[in-house]
């Protein structure tokens, strides 16, 4: 019988510990736990951030990959349908451009910046359609038409090789089309004519799972495509419909579908096998498949029982445990507060002022709990602030009236400086409490300000205004006086709430990419390249988060609680957001981390 160090060329290794980074195919005896230990593959869904608009039978870049695909078009509800395409980067979920025909049940194919978006169901009138279109990575546009017209097919390949097949065009269909990049043209017939089915692959070696026929009739029926053929293979454990699906016709993965199920089956070139890993949202009618591959996959949004999901989950088989980005509690605030100032990172954070009434309290936060410290000289409302838990600056606000009062804190007590030129509350500063700027907000007796000013660390000094003026928005606190950024607020009167964000370079300031829910109150952390967007109202209170990265807004995980009027500190994998409004006044905190990944270390038998 051959021995591991006949295998592999070495024995196992005898140690007190497992090794910190374990290697591959590595295997060890810890002697203090008397186990013969390794690496073990994990197979797993875990939770990412939701897509910015709900919607089921969408259309997918299936060749896309799990941190570079996009969704688009869809019914967000009965009847409506959208042309909304979002685009994701591994983290979150960004606007693309809109597609040039708002249907559901379209099919598509090919990756994130090169796709091909064909039929669908236009939300009334009598037919499908039998239209295509083509995006670039920004923009959609139409292309040839396809024969015929038909809703809830499939698509496999890419923009210049793509393959649909199946769907309903009144009725339910076998036929296959080829696409070369210009035109589609008819080949030969899939073996089972189905709708609502799920396809991967290419325009040569595609892979057709589940569907129905007739109607709600579930198919359990696999099929694969050469480029010529279709050829019937080993059927599915479970009958589905709506399902989705990533891969190729040797490894790949479906999950999901109706009978709503969680459910996922693992394709190895043979048979299917049922998957370890499930769907936290069971959801049927997620787009024409997922995308990624059959170690890594995503899909989003869809049809639950209650209507529609807005969450997205991947799928990994790795050796790796990944633990998804998330907020969690923290130690709550002594005194509860909104329209309060904060400073300073996740585990050195600074909390001071808010109302109501009025409030002059400081609070210092370690990571997991807040010890009050030096009161501000004057209790102060809607003020803002920026710097470090050990040299911060508080501005502007409310105290029995408008003021641009300054005071700099040096991790025991605050000191007043000089005022700044325009009184204000509800603005934004950032950078530290020797360099910072002050930018618009709002000012007696009921109107917003476009000033600008820089702080030196004595003075504050007038710069260029900016673009739009409003107050109750949010900036990047740790941003600097030559990279800022501010986002988010309301005009005076009101006018509804600001997707809108500014950038400064030093100089000026520039019209950034909006963010993709528009409100005001909101918090925000980090700098002009990495930043994120916390809570707020839109006009209800939200608890959806996004983050920046020097061009885009795209989703992030949602707070544990929707508030308003809080304040932020930290970085975008180091966030810290604290008190506000939820609508009563609170004191909680919420700590923002990101994905982790650990190795996925196990028992092994020794007989």
């Amino acid at each position: 019988m051959a021995t591991y160090r006949s295998i592999v060329g070495h024995k196992i290794n005898k140690v007190s510990s497992d090794p910190a980074e374990p290697l591959t195919g590595q295997m060890w005896y810890n002697s203090t736990t008397g186990t013969l230990r390794a690496l073990g593959i994990l197979e797993a869904f875990t939770s990412s951030s939701n897509v910015g608009t709900a919607r089921y039978s969408a259309m997918w870049a299936g060749e896309g990959t799990q941190n570079a695909t996009l969704f688009a078009a869809g019914r967000s509800g009965a009847p409506a349908v959208v042309a909304l395409t979002e685009e994701y980067d591994g983290s979150g979920w960004s606007a693309g451009g809109n597609c040039n025909n708002a249907e559901n049940a379209s099919a598509g194919f090919g990756t994130q910046t090169a796709t091909v978006k064909s039929g669908g169901y236009p939300g009334s009138g009598p037919t499908s359609s039998n239209e295509s279109e083509e995006y670039d990575g920004s923009s959609w546009t139409s292309g040839n038409n396809i024969n015929p017209q038909r809703q809830g097919h499939a698509g496999a390949g890419v923009l210049t090789a793509g393959v649909i097949f199946g769907g309903n065009d009144g009725t339910i269909l076998n036929k296959t089309e080829e696409y070369d990049g210009t035109n589609f043209s008819n080949v030969n017939n899939m073996n089972t004519a189905r709708e609502n089915l799920s396809g991967v692959g290419t325009q040569t070696a595609a892979l057709a799972a589940g569907g129905a026929n007739p109607g709600p009739t579930v198919k359990n029926s696999t099929e694969s495509y050469d480029g010529t053929n279709w050829t019937t293979l080993a059927n599915m454990n479970t009958a589905r419909r709506g399902l989705g699906g990533f891969g190729d016709t040797s490894t790949s993965v479906i999950t999901g579908g109706a009978p709503y199920t969680s459910a996922t089956e693992t394709w190895d070139g043979t048979s299917w096998s049922t998957s370890p890993a499930t769907l936290a949202t069971a959801r049927v009618f997620f787009g024409d498949c997922g995308a990624g591959s059959s170690t890594a996959g995503i899909v989003a949004s869809g049809q639950i029982a209650t209507g529609r999901t807005a969450v997205t989950e991947e799928y990994n088989k790795s050796l790796n445990v990944i633990t998804a980005a998330a907020w969690s509690s923290g130690g709550s605030l002594n005194t509860a507060r909104r329209a309060l100032g904060g400073a300073g990172t996740q585990t050195a954070g600074l909390a001071f002022g808010g109302g109501p009434p009025n409030k002059a309290e400081t609070e210092e936060y370690d990571g997991s709990s807040w010890t009050e410290s030096g009161d501000l000289s004057t209790a102060t409302d809607a003020l803002s602030g920026c710097g470090t838990q050990t040299a911060a600056l508080a501005a502007g606000g409310y105290t029995t009236a408008y003021v641009g009062t300054t005071e700099s804190y040096d991790g025991s007590s605050w000191t007043t400086k000089n005022p700044m030129s325009t009184a204000r509350a509800y603005f934004a500063v950032f950078g530290t409490n020797t360099a910072a700027i002050g930018a618009t907000g709002y000012v007696p007796p009921s109107t917003t300000t476009t000033a600008s000013e820089s702080w030196d660390g004595t003075n504050w000094t007038s710069s260029t205004t900016v673009n739009t003026g409003r107050y109750g928005l949010a900036s990047a606190r740790s941003g600097s006086q030559t990279a800022g950024l501010i986002f988010g607020g309301d005009t005076r009167p009101r006018t509804g709430v600001l997707g809108s964000s500014e950038e400064w370079n030093g100089s000026s300031w520039s019209e950034g990419n909006n963010l993709i829910t528009a409100r005001m109150y909101l918090a925000g952390c980090g700098t002009q390249t990495a930043a994120l967007a916390i809570g707020g109202e839109a006009p209800g209170l939200t608890a959806s988060t996004e983050g920046y990265d020097g061009t885009t807004w795209s989703t992030r995980p949602s707070l544990g609680t929707a508030r308003t009027n809080a304040a932020g500190a930290g970085t975008t994998t180091a966030g810290l957001v604290f008190g506000g409004q939820t609508p009563p006044v609170t004191g909680a905190t919420e700590e923002f981390d990101p994905a982790t990944e650990t190795a996925n270390i196990k028992n092994f038998s020794t007989s």
